[in-house]
C-alpha cells in the first residue's frame, strides 16, 4: 500500500474514530476543531506531529504536544495568533505593555515564551520548517540579540492549528528548541472564497480593534493541484496609563520612615498614589541651583515654590508631599503615568499564497509564499532636561535675565524672589518637554519576505514504504525603528536667547563673534507648555533610528520510513539533512553614528552572516507490541534522535533525545524522554554595533559595601585584597588620603564613586567570541483515556530543564562580580573592565574607568513544572435518552510552575516561580457547545495566589500577595447559509489586574466584539 493510500485510509479510520468516540485527534488537542467537522481534514494531517519528522500515528509521542485551532482564534474574536498564544498556561504572554516601572510598551513584536525562559529558547516554524528572525534584537527587554520569530506575521485565514511542543526539539529541529517548538501549519487544500470581518472596542469606548481577511482557492488538474492566498488586515491601537483606573493610580513605593527594623511587621517602604517627579513639570519649575534638593526650589515672599504658568507667567508650585528625591504625592510635579505608554500599537498587512502540484502519483511540488508588514507605535519616555541630570546634556536649562522670553511681569517675580536675578545671576528650569519634536512617538515598520519550494515523495522497497522531501527556502526581514531625537548643539543654541532688534534670536546670532553664527537657529521659549515655536522644533530635531535586514537561506532534505520489521512492529526511521545561511546587516541613522544626541554615544554599523550543516537521524523501536506482549506492557517502544551541527561561528555540537512510551494498557500510556538541546548565539549577540558611552559602572564588588556580600563572600574579599595588594595606589583619594595604608586598610575605606556617577567608559555590542548554550530537558508523564468513558483524556506530564553557558546579557556589574566571586575567574571575564591605577582628580584609585555591555555566555537556568490536560468530549443527549442535544466539549489546562530560578552571572541566583512573574498555577478552562448552526463557547482564564517577588514579606513591600485573578469570556456564533455571524465578550466582569501589579491580569477590561464570515463558493 502507498503512502497515499495509508494517509487516506488513517484519515478516515480516525474520522471515524471522533464520530463515534468523540475522541482527541491529537495529543492534547486544545482546540474544537476535532470535535466539529473539520476533525477529519486534522486526522489525516496528524501523522507528521512537531517533535518529530517520522510520519505516525496520533498519540504516539513520548514528549507533550498542544494544539490551538483556527476555530479556537475565531471563537475568541482575536485578530492575530499571538493572541491565542498568549492564552496557554504553558507560554508567558507576551502583551506590548508597560510594566509600571517607567519602561516602555516595547516594538510591538509578540513571540512565544513558553515556561519563561525568554522568547529567544522557543523556536518557530512554519510547515515544519525554520523561519527567519523578526527583530534586530537591540535593546530587547529580555536581553540584547535573541531571536524572536513574530506571531503578527502569519496569516489566520490560511492556518489550520498550531502545535506546541513542550521540552527541547533541538535534536530534530536544531537551535533555540530549549524551552519548546511551536509549529504553524497552514492548510493544504482551501477551496473557495471566504471573507471575514471584525470590530472591536472596550467598554470605556476605546481601544477600537479591527481585522479583515479574504481568502480563495481553488483545485486544477482534476485535482491534482491545489492554489490558495489569503490576505489580511488588522489593527489595534496604543493606550496611555491614564487610560485605565489601575494603571492610572500613579502608585509608587517610597521609603516607609515608620519602619523600625527588620521585624517589626512593619514595611520598609510604603505606597503613594498620583505619584509625580517634583522636581520638574511641563511648566518648569525654577532651581536656584542645578541641583535636585528641596532646599535649592526657588520660592517667593511668603515661603511657595515657584514654576511658570502656562502662559510664561511665575505662578506659585506646589510640590506635594515630597517623598525624597524625586517623588511626591498630590503636586504638581510630572505625573509618573505620563511618563511612558502603556499599550504598543500593532498595524498588520499579511499576503500569502501556497500551492502544490502532483507531478506524479508518488511526487508532489509544494509552494508557499508570505509577506507581511508589521507596524509598531510606543510611546517612549520624552525629553525632559532637568536637576535630577546636572552635568550632563539632560541637565536643568540655566537661564538668566536676558531671556527674550521673559516678560515683565516674570523678570519681576524672579527679583522679587532672587534678587541677584536682576544683576544677571542664573536660575535653573527644570521640565519636561511635551513640543520639542515633532512627534513623540517610536515607530517599528517591519517588512518579512519568505519563499519556500519542497519537492517529497514517496518509494517503496519491497513491501517497505519510504518518504522523501527536498526543500529549500529565502527569507529576508528588513526593519525600520525610528523617532526624533533633540540635537544637542542645535538645542544648546537654541535655548539661550536674547532681545536683539525687539526680535528673540538666538544668543549666537547676537554676539560678537560671527563665527558661531547659524543662520537657521530658531530660538526656543522654555516657559510654560506649548511654547516651543515649529520653526525652533524643525531646527533642534533630527530622524534617528536604525535600519536592519536578517536574511535566510535554509535547505532541507529528509528520508524516513521502515528500516525493517519486527515482531513487535516496525523499526521506524528519518533521517535529514540542513544547511542554512544566516546574515544580518544592522545601520544606524546619521545621526546616531555621529552620537549628535543623546549622551553622545556614537554606533557603529556592523554586518556578516554564519553558516551550519546538520545532520540528524531518528528512529522508533517497537520494544514490545503486536502479539508479542507483557503483562501490564501491551506496548513499549524507544524513540531516538541525534543532531550533529557544525557551525561557522559558534562551532560543533552534538544533541541528542531518548524516549520511551508505555502502553500499559488499553487507555493508559506512560511516556518519558531526555534530552539535550542548544541555542547558538544570534547575528546580533555576535555583532551587534559598537558604540561608546560615559556611565554607570553599577555596584562594584570591592566597595567597602558590597565586600561580604555575593554568592561568595570570603572568596569576593579575598580576589578585592589581592588585587589592592598588587596595586598600591588602589584606595588612595585625589588628595592623597590613603596612601601608605595596607591594602587591607584601603580595601575597607575603598568608596566606588563609579557607583553612583558617570564615570565609566562603557563601550556596547556583540561579542563574536560566544559559544553554544546548552540545556538538559526530562519530560515524563502518563495520558489516560478510559474506554469506559468515551471521548475523555487526561494527560499530566512532568517537565525539568536546566541551563547551563546561557547567553546572558552582561553588564560591567555582572563582569565585576563573576571575576570577584570566582575562585578561579576567567581572564576573558576580568579582562572585560579596567580601574584607575591611582587616583585622578576626582576619583579614587580603584574606580572602574572602562566596562563592557554584551552578550556573555554564564547564565544558568533551572526549571521545573508540570502540564495538566482533562478534555471530555461527548453528546449531552446520550445523558437523556438519546435526544439530539448537540454536543460539549470541556477542556482544562493547567501548569504548575514550582521552580524558575536564572543567573546572569552563574553565582547569584534569582527565584521567579511563585511570582507574578511565573505564578504556581496558570490554567484555562473552555466549554464549546455546538448543535446544528449555532456555536457557543466559554473561558475562564486562571492566575492563581502569587508573590509580588519570591522573598517578598510584610517587611519588604505593603503588598506582598497578589490575589488570584479570574477572566471570564463568552462568544457565540450562527450560521445562516453562507454567512456566519461572531460575538462576543472579553472579560466579562470587567475584572482589573490583580492589585497592584498592571500586568497580572487583564489590563484592557470589558471588552465586545462582532464579525462576520462570507463562504461565496
Amino acid at each position: 500500500m502507498t503512502l497515499r493510500r495509508q494517509t487516506r485510509t488513517l484519515l478516515t479510520t480516525t474520522a471515524l474514530s471522533v464520530a463515534v468516540f468523540g475522541s482527541p485527534v491529537h495529543a492534547q488537542d486544545l482546540s474544537p476543531a476535532a470535535f466539529d467537522g473539520a476533525g477529519a481534514e486534522s486526522a489525516g494531517e496528524a501523522i507528521v506531529v512537531t517533535g518529530s519528522r517520522i510520519r505516525r500515528a496520533p498519540n504516539s509521542d513520548a514528549a507533550p504536544v498542544l494544539e490551538v485551532g483556527q476555530q479556537q482564534i475565531l471563537d475568541r474574536g482575536y485578530v492575530s495568533v499571538a493572541d491565542a498564544l498568549n492564552d496557554l498556561p504553558s507560554n508567558v504572554p507576551t502583551l506590548n505593555q508597560a510594566d509600571g516601572s517607567g519602561a516602555s510598551s516595547g516594538s510591538g513584536i509578540q513571540a512565544p515564551n513558553l515556561f519563561g525562559l525568554g522568547a529567544g529558547r522557543t523556536l518557530t516554524l512554519l510547515n515544519g520548517r525554520r523561519m527567519v528572525t523578526s527583530s534586530s534584537g537591540i535593546g530587547g527587554t529580555d536581553g540584547v540579540g535573541d531571536a524572536q520569530v513574530d506571531s503578527n506575521i502569519l496569516p489566520l485565514g490560511l492556518l489550520e492549528r498550531v502545535e506546541v511542543y513542550q521540552g527541547g526539539g533541538a535534536a530534530v529541529y536544531g537551535s533555540d528548541a530549549i524551552a519548546g517548538t511551536v509549529n504553524y501549519i497552514l492548510k493544504k487544500d482551501f477551496t473557495g472564497i471566504v471573507l471575514d470581518g471584525q470590530t472591536g472596542i472596550s467598554d470605556r469606548g476605546d481601544y477600537g480593534t479591527y481585522s479583515l481577511r479574504g481568502t480563495a482557492g481553488f483545485n486544477f488538474a482534476e485535482g491534482r493541484g491545489n492554489f490558495a492566498v489569503d490576505m489580511g488586515w488588522s489593527k489595534s491601537p496604543s493606550l496611555r496609563f491614564s487610560d485605565r483606573p489601575l494603571s492610572n493610580l500613579g502608585r509608587l513605593t517610597v521609603s516607609n520612615s515608620a519602619d523600625t527594623g527588620p521585624t517589626d511587621g512593619i514595611p520598609s517602604v510604603k505606597e503613594i498614589f498620583n505619584a509625580g517627579f517634583w522636581p520638574f513639570n511641563g511648566n518648569g519649575v525654577i532651581f536656584t541651583a542645578p541641583a535636585p534638593p528641596p532646599s535649592f526650589l526657588l520660592r517667593n515672599g511668603a515661603g511657595s515654590a515657584l514654576q511658570f504658568g502656562s502662559d510664561g507667567s511665575v505662578i506659585p508650585y506646589d510640590p506635594g508631599t515630597i517623598q525624597g528625591i524625586p517623588f511626591a504625592s498630590d503636586g504638581e510635579g510630572f505625573p509618573y503615568q505620563e511618563l511612558a505608554g502603556l499599550r504598543t500599537g500593532v498595524e498588520r498587512l499579511t499576503a500569502n499564497a501556497i500551492g502544490h502540484y502532483d507531478l506524479t502519483d508518488r511526487i508532489t511540488l509544494s509552494a508557499e509564499f508570505l509577506y507581511a508588514n508589521t507596524k509598531g507605535r510606543e510611546i517612549p519616555q520624552g525629553n525632559s532636561r532637568t536637576v535630577l541630570n546636572g552635568g550632563t546634556y539632560a541637565g536643568p536649562i540655566a537661564f538668566t535675565i536676558n531671556n527674550a522670553f521673559l516678560t515683565d511681569e516674570a523678570k519681576a517675580a524672579l527679583i522679587a524672589a532672587r534678587p541677584s536675578f536682576a544683576n544677571g545671576a542664573p536660575l535653573f528650569l527644570s521640565k519636561y518637554f511635551y513640543d520639542l519634536v515633532p512627534d513623540p512617538v517610536q515607530t517599528y515598520n517591519t517588512d518579512t519576505w519568505r519563499g519556500a519550494l519542497t519537492l517529497d515523495g514517496d518509494f517503496d522497497v519491497g513491501s517497505r514504504n519510504f518518504y522523501w522531501s527536498v526543500s529549500g527556502s529565502y527569507a529576508r526581514v528588513e526593519g525600520r525603528q525610528r523617532s526624533w531625537q533633540v540635537v544637542n548643539s542645535r538645542y544648546n543654541n537654541a535655548i539661550n536667547s536674547v532681545l536683539s532688534g525687539g526680535q528673540a534670536v538666538c544668543a549666537i546670532n547676537a554676539d560678537a563673534d560671527a563665527t558661531n553664527d547659524d543662520a537657521s537657529c530658531a530660538p526656543i521659549n522654555p516657559f510654560g507648555t506649548g511654547t516651543v515655536s515649529d520653526a525652533a522644533r524643525k531646527y533642534v530635531s533630527t530622524r534617528a533610528g536604525l535600519d536592519w535586514t536578517n536574511e535566510q537561506i535554509d535547505v532541507l532534505a529528509t528520508l524516513g520510513g521502515t528500516l525493517f520489521s519486527l515482531p513487535m512492529g516496525d523499526v521506524q526511521f528519518s533521517a535529514a539533512y540542513e544547511h542554512r545561511d544566516e546574515k544580518a546587516a544592522f545601520s544606524p541613522l546619521q545621526a546616531n553614528l555621529d552620537g549628535v544626541f543623546g549622551d553622545g554615544s556614537q554606533q557603529v554599523a556592523q554586518s556578516g552572516g554564519y553558516n551550519t550543516d546538520e545532520l540528524s537521524a531518528e528512529v522508533i523501536v517497537p520494544l514490545i507490541g503486536r502479539d508479542f506482549t507483557l503483562p501490564l506492557v501491551k506496548l513499549l517502544e524507544f524513540k531516538g534522535a541525534f543532531r550533529y551541527v557544525d557551525n561557522s561561528f559558534a562551532g560543533r555540537e552534538n544533541v541528542w533525545d531518548a524516549g520511551l512510551r508505555w502502553e500499559v494498557t488499553d487507555g493508559v500510556t506512560l511516556r518519558g524522554s531526555r534530552s539535550r538541546n542548544f541555542r547558538a548565539p544570534t547575528l546580533t549577540q555576535l555583532l551587534a554595533p559598537t558604540s561608546t558611552t560615559i556611565g554607570s559602572a553599577g555596584y562594584d564588588p570591592c566597595d567597602a559595601d558590597r565586600i561580604n556580600a555575593g554568592a561568595n563572600p570570603a572568596v569576593r574579599r579575598a580576589n578585592c585584597l589581592a588585587l589592592f595588594t598588587a596595586n598600591p595606589g588602589y584606595g588612595v583619594d585625589p588628595d592623597g588620603t590613603g596612601s601608605g595604608m595596607s591594602a587591607a586598610e584601603r580595601l575597607a575605606r575603598f568608596q566606588s564613586p563609579a557607583e553612583n556617577f558617570n564615570r565609566t567608559t562603557i563601550t556596547s555590542g556583540g561579542n563574536p567570541n560566544l559559544r553554544n548554550e546548552i540545556s538538559d530537558t526530562l519530560t515524563y508523564g502518563i495520558v489516560l483515556q478510559p474506554r469506559f468513558v468515551p471521548g475523555l483524556s487526561i494527560s499530566v506530564d512532568r517537565i525539568e530543564i536546566d541551563l547551563k553557558d546561557g547567553l546572558s546579557p552582561f553588564t560591567t556589574e555582572d563582569f565585576a562580580a563573576a571575576c570577584f566571586d570566582d575562585p578561579n575567574p576567567s581572564e576573558s571575564v576580568c579582562s572585560a573592565f579596567t580601574r584607575l591605577t591611582g587616583p585622578d582628580s576626582t576619583s579614587i584609585g580603584g574606580t572602574i574607568v572602562t566596562g563592557t555591555t554584551t552578550t556573555f555566555n554564564a547564565g544558568v537556568v533551572k526549571y521545573r513544572g508540570e502540564t495538566y490536560t482533562v478534555d471530555y468530549a461527548f453528546a449531552p443527549g446520550d445523558l437523556f435518552g438519546g435526544s439530539d442535544l448537540g454536543s460539549l466539549r470541556l477542556t482544562a489546562n493547567a501548569t504548575h510552575n514550582t521552580l524558575l530560578t536564572t543567573s546572569v552571572t552563574g553565582t547569584t541566583f534569582i527565584r521567579t516561580d511563585d511570582t507574578y512573574r511565573s505564578p504556581e498555577w496558570v490554567g484555562r478552562f473552555n466549554a464549546v457547545w455546538d448543535k446544528g448552526p449555532v456555536r457557543v463557547s466559554y473561558q475562564l482564564d486562571y492566575l492563581g495566589r502569587t508573590r509580588a517577588a519570591y522573598d517578598a514579606t510584610i517587611e519588604t513591600t505593603p503588598n506582598p500577595i497578589l490575589k488570584s485573578n479570574i477572566v471570564h469570556s463568552i462568544s457565540a456564533q450562527v450560521e445562516a447559509g453562507n454567512m456566519t455571524f461572531r460575538a462576543g465578550i472579553d472579560n466579562l466582569t470587567d475584572k482589573a489586574p490583580s492589585y497592584p501589579q498592571i500586568a497580572y491580569g487583564d489590563i484592557l477590561g470589558r471588552r465586545f466584539f462582532v464579525g462576520a464570515r462570507i463562504k461565496l463558493k
